[in-house]
């Protein structure tokens, strides 16, 4: 079953095409930019051949998508012969509030339903809601299914996810704990055990999706417990151009002195923080580490900034589940930066780890076991595959319905 896996942002679209039926293979991937603009571009990727890229007026996601299709039936840069090859689509939504607690088969109430987490996600899921309604002008007859940022960490019990502000705003307004990367986190904690060759459900996983942005879970018997995004994915770790955790009041206080409004501050947590803010330099991870190996001051307090927090909610979360078994990083800082690795799990052996500093040395985007055989505390580094998990879940819910 080949499935078109859509990840529709305000401006852009990310894609891949999977054959699930052969061993998952990929056949195309790409990327359109500028959604919404004369000179957009669309980068594709077919498996086995020349990339292709297009500039032209691309002013909506119909249209820009549509020009995906044709890219991937095309003569000379196309993966299959016709459209009728794709038989599911699968999209990344970011926002499913407290309405999905899994994967869904989209129909009108599910897109109303998403529709109504737009207030919680203002720059996606509206743009997720057109890569939808664009995917049924174009392929009507074509199944497609929602698989949402945040349904894994609905299984937190309500004192983890619930703020300690009047519970009335929770009854009115739904504010709460949500978390992000649920697919990512979910992904790598799996496939960790099946390295293992431990039971997923029986152990007690702190996952670490480190990015630009970046996210840690506490997933105890198979169950997202707690996350350190919230309500939005400012919460929680230092990022690349979010504050993370930050004294509410801090922020009335900056507001007040220099005069700024709702949407000024909201830039500020948003874009002008996290390692950028406090570097001066770059959100890039890896301009930070060269600036610091330069000497620059502020690089290297950033870096140290960063590691802390890591480091902190790590150890929060082995308190929170009494213990750890499995500690895993990933994403485009967790699985390259085999710096940030050592520093935070050369700092936890207190809690039963016994780090291999060579093992870890030089891994980059590949799964490896990071501690030495007698660890009572396993660390290792998982590449994820978001895009898998979607097209995985689109595969299963639609074979289900057939049964």
């Amino acid at each position: 079953m080949n499935v078109l896996v859509l990840n529709c942002g305000s401006s852009s679209i990310k894609y891949q095409l999977i054959d699930m039926a052969n061993e998952n293979q990929l056949l195309a991937k790409g990327l359109v930019e500028r959604v919404g603009f004369s000179d957009a571009i669309l980068t594709h990727k077919p498996e086995g051949k020349d990339k292709y890229q297009l500039v032209t007026n691309i002013p909506d996601h119909t249209v820009g998508i549509n020009l995906i299709l044709k890219a991937l039936v095309d003569p000379n840069h196309g993966v299959i012969s016709t459209l009728n090859e794709i038989k599911a689509v699968g999209h990344r939504v970011a926002h499913g509030g407290e309405f999905f607690t899994s994967s869904i088969l989209i129909n009108e109430k599910v897109k109303n339903e998403i529709g109504q987490c737009s207030e919680l996600a203002p720059l996606h899921n509206p743009a997720n809601l057109k890569g939808i309604e664009s995917m049924q002008h174009l392929l009507p007859d074509v199944p497609q299914v929602a698989v949402f940022d945040t349904s894994f960490h609905q299984t937190m019990p309500d004192f983890a996810y619930l703020y300690a502000i009047p519970y009335e705003y929770y009854e009115k307004y739904r504010v709460r704990r949500y978390g992000f990367h649920g697919t990512s986190h979910k992904y790598v904690a799996q496939k960790a055990c099946n390295i293992l060759g431990v039971d997923f459900n029986k152990q007690k996983i702190i996952t670490c999706h480190l990015g630009n942005g970046a996210s840690v879970a506490a997933i105890q018997n198979g169950k997202s417990i707690d996350t350190s995004m919230g309500f939005t994915p400012v919460e929680g770790l230092m990022m690349g151009t979010r504050s993370g955790d930050v004294d509410p009041s801090v922020l009335l206080y900056i507001a007040e002195k220099e005069k700024l409004g709702v949407q000024e501050v909201n830039d500020l947590i948003n874009k002008k923080s996290g390692v950028s803010g406090i570097s001066g330099l770059s959100s890039d991870m890896r301009d930070i580490e060269n600036a610091a190996a330069e000497g620059n001051k502020r690089a290297q307090l950033a870096l140290n900034m960063y590691y802390y927090r890591v480091k902190k909610f790590v150890g929060s979360y082995a308190a929170a589940m009494d213990g750890v078994d499995l500690i895993i990083f990933t994403g485009g800082i967790g699985e390259n930066d085999f710096v940030l690795r050592e520093k935070v799990s050369s700092a936890l052996d207190f809690m039963g780890i016994d780090f291999d500093p060579e093992a870890n040395r030089g891994v980059r985007g590949k799964d490896k076991i990071l501690t030495k055989p007698n660890s009572r505390v396993k660390v290792m580094v998982i590449t994820t595959n978001e895009e898998l998990v979607i097209a995985t879940d689109t595969v299963n819910i639609i074979n289900g319905l057939k049964k």
